[in-house]
């Protein structure tokens, strides 16, 4: 059954907003894309669907959802579209050119390699899949049609981070030598004993859920760096006894008290790349109470933290003395900008950052640190 999914810290993230060119505007048709919603939990309502609505250039044809309640509320909450049972029913219709998987993360990989086999463009939530695998045959079946394939790793449309990644490329932190990634937070696992915590539906637990977000945005920082090793260790300590776990926060809840728990909820990896290293400490739950949810970019010339989800300080020296600032920026809905470059993108053929080709680099780390997990080895990556 499909739950509800929740992007961690994703409505307070700001983004760089792409718009168009009047030159561009007029070489493109400006008919009414049609677009469907697979998927309509959470993520959907709170990001795709808005922000489709939001975009003069699509139209949304159909809201399908194995559960027919949620897909009659979005049709009645949002005054369009057509309700499904059966995504093949919006596969088969050749007016949707496009389709948005929100489902969990068990069916992504399913749902987008059916949707790229039947002519359509996909924007699917992250992570790509569950294992690497499975993200190897989504980019595999997104190379036969030449379809669009894009994954939501949100983080690349956020305005701050993009800046971070110009201070990066001008050289202004020198070399970058070391990241250091946290996202920890206290006794806040999601949905404990539902689909989040189940191994089998979601491929696992704090890493793949939250740790997804924070190294792809440090990759994508950094050039997308080639992985050379990693060693990992993941921990399933907090959430066991279900039903004698005490919370703070327990978003895609509640409790299932009989339900499965049988997956991370800490974490802690070291990342040797072509470039820097990386280190990353993450956790849904720790006996600490505090949260702590920030990356650090180390350079030889100054280093930037930034906080998830907010701004970012520089440190640097200038004149014989210590330097610090904190840069000030507009900042806009990343999930809009996502959705209205997605749409472009399929318009214009322009490859965005989040194209399959590159998330498979953040999917193939994830995998490895699962494995070295396992194995309690270092993985050599090819």
């Amino acid at each position: 059954m499909w739950q509800n999914e929740v992007t961690y810290g994703a409505l307070a993230l700001g983004f760089r907003p792409m718009t168009w060119t009047g030159a561009r505007k007029e070489n493109i048709s400006m008919d009414k894309m049609k677009v469907a919603v697979i998927g309509c939990g959470t993520i959907a309502n709170s990001a795709h669907i808005p922000a489709y609505m939001k975009n003069e250039d699509v139209e949304i044809k159909y809201f399908c959802d194995i559960i027919p309640e949620r897909a009659d509320a979005a049709v009645e909450k949002y005054g369009c579209g057509k309700a499904v049972v059966d995504y093949h029913d919006v596969l088969a219709d050749p007016e949707v050119e496009a389709v948005s998987v929100c489902t969990p993360n068990r069916m992504h990989s399913v749902i987008s390699i059916d949707a790229l086999k039947a002519g359509k463009h996909v924007l699917c939530e992250k992570p790509a899949a569950r294992i690497y695998d499975e993200a190897v045959a989504m980019q595999q079946a997104q190379h036969e049609p030449g379809k669009v394939l894009n994954i939501g790793v949100v983080n690349r449309f956020n305005n701050q981070v993009n800046r971070i990644r110009e201070y990066i490329q001008e050289g202004r932190l020198g070399e970058i030598y070391h990241v250091y990634i946290s996202f920890r937070a206290h006794r806040s696992i999601p949905g404990l004993g539902g689909a989040f915590t189940t191994k089998e539906i979601s491929g696992g637990g704090v890493l793949i859920d939250w740790g997804v977000h924070y190294l792809d945005l440090s990759m994508y920082c950094l050039g997308d760096p080639k992985a050379l090793t990693v060693s990992g260790e993941t921990f399933c300590k907090l959430g066991r006894d279900i039903e004698g776990y005490t919370y703070k926060e327990m978003w895609a809840g509640p409790p299932v008290k009989d339900g499965i728990y049988d997956v991370d909820d800490s974490v802690t990896a070291l990342i040797r790349t072509d470039g820097p290293t990386f280190t990353m400490h993450g956790a849904w739950a720790q006996n600490i109470g505090e949260s702590e949810t920030f990356i650090d970019f180390m350079g030889d010339k100054g280093g930037i933290r930034l906080q998830y989800g907010g701004d970012f300080t520089v440190y640097t020296a200038e004149h014989d003395a210590l330097v610090k600032f904190t840069p000030e920026g507009k900042s806009e809905d990343i999930f809009q900008t996502e959705i209205d470059s997605f749409v472009r993108c399929i318009r214009t053929g322009e490859k965005l950052p989040s194209h399959i080709d590159t998330v498979l680099k953040t999917a193939k780390i994830l995998q490895a640190i699962y494995d070295s997990a396992e194995q309690h080895r270092e993985i050599v990556l090819d």
